[in-house]
């Protein structure tokens, strides 16, 4: 049998077991029995000891505490990853939809979800991928993902979801908390874009080409606007990122 440690006032030490047994004696491997039996030994002396100088904690309890703390330090310095925010600080609602007619429930879906938001009487920033390619790869690398259902909702800087987890917030009344702080809507919609929230290119009146006299006179593309020769209306819409 194993031997039973004790712990004595300068240090640790085994009781001295003989090299060699007699012939008659029979040895035994230890089972898990047997250390089980070693292990409360172990936490019986431990307990007395503590029992008898209870201003010193033990071994045991003094590395729980450090792992604890450690564990505690590192999720103050790394709190974990921070969900996707769009637009600055200022509360606004962003909404990722199309206007085309192609997929019945996609479209479907959009303008349920433009209704509902509308309903709230809030400024609401849509964001039309027909109107405007470049939008597809903004909520891209906004989401992380390549394969992306339409529409989605972002509500003061942070994503909210689609056309399912509006209506249920919707329906629970916690989407009303949610746009609360959301700038009102304009009375009467824009003047300068009809509610579209694209004018005509101002610098190319929409041909996507500018002439530059540099290089011999050529033309080039135009960087103001977007592939249909469009730029975001500068009364009703925020800038973009």
């Amino acid at each position: 049998m194993w031997p039973r440690w004790r712990k004595p006032s300068h240090g640790y030490e085994t009781t001295p077991v003989p090299l060699a047994r007699p012939a008659h004696s029979s040895f035994s491997l230890p089972t898990l029995k047997d250390v089980h039996a070693l292990l409360r030994e172990e936490d019986d002396d431990t307990s007395s000891s503590a029992a008898n100088n209870p201003r010193r904690p033990s071994v045991f309890h003094r590395v729980r505490i450090a792992t604890a703390a450690l564990r505690a330090w590192r999720s103050l310095l790394d709190p974990g990853p921070a969900p996707p925010a769009v637009g600055g600080e200022e509360k606004r609602i962003v909404l990722y939809h199309t206007s085309l007619h192609v997929i019945r429930k996609t479209f479907d879906d959009c303008r349920a979800v433009r209704s509902i938001l509308r309903g709230f009487r809030v400024a609401v920033d849509e964001r039309d991928l027909a109107m405007d390619s470049g939008f597809l790869a903004e909520m891209k690398g906004l989401l992380g993902r390549q394969r992306l259902g339409l529409p989605q909702v972002f509500i003061g800087g942070r994503y909210v979801g689609g056309a399912d987890e509006i209506r249920q917030l919707n329906e629970s009344g916690e989407l009303k908390r949610l746009v609360e702080g959301v700038a009102p809507a304009a009375a009467g919609g824009c003047e300068r874009c009809g509610g579209v929230a694209f004018v005509l290119c101002g610098s190319c009146s929409g041909s996507r080409k500018r002439y530059m006299e540099k290089g011999g006179g050529v033309f080039r593309s135009c960087p103001a606007c977007n592939e249909n020769g469009l730029a975001r209306c500068p009364d009703c819409c925020p800038p973009a990122l």
